[in-house]
């Protein structure tokens, strides 16, 4: 029996509107939506509201590391790998694709990583975005170059 989800429209001025999806057990998934989404309030919901207080703070400079709990809506053992070790970038960092294939223990495994970034279910809380190629250029975002800047540049990283 798949347990019960709960859904908000939370909107940050500096990506814009994000949909929120939270069961009992922790974070679902959080989606990039465009400006013209309807609104859905959850609210009373524990884990909802403590990931909408700690979006607020990581948005406004305040909150450097989440800690709501996580429940990925899926993932295979190689992406949860991956996603688990994107959450030891500290804020204000990065790492390349490379550096994250080396700490999982897949060597040369780039590309594997670049592609189990993009199947994360959890952007900004699971960190994808502080993922850069070994050149320094940006590299891929599922939802945008242009976010995945706003998203670094939020957190100090110089490009």
């Amino acid at each position: 029996m798949q347990q019960p989800e709960f859904v908000h429209q939370y909107v940050s001025e500096s990506v814009g509107p994000l949909e929120l999806v939270v069961s009992s057990k922790g974070v679902r998934s959080i989606s990039f939506i465009p400006h013209d989404s309807r609104a859905i309030v959850t609210e009373g919901h524990p884990i909802m509201d403590r990931l909408v207080e700690e979006l607020d703070l990581y948005f406004s400079g305040k909150l450097k590391t989440f800690s709501v709990p996580l429940d990925p809506a899926a993932g295979t053992v190689f992406q949860r790998l991956v996603w688990d070790e994107l959450t030891r970038i500290p804020y204000g960092e990065t790492r390349t694709y490379g550096e994250i294939a080396e700490a999982v223990g897949i060597r040369r495994g780039a590309r594997a990583v670049g592609l189990a970034n993009r199947s994360n279910w959890i952007p900004i809380v699971i960190p994808c975005h502080r993922v850069i190629r070994a050149n320094g250029s940006l590299g891929g975002y599922a939802s945008g170059t242009d976010i995945k800047r706003r998203l670094l540049e939020l957190e100090g990283v110089k490009l």
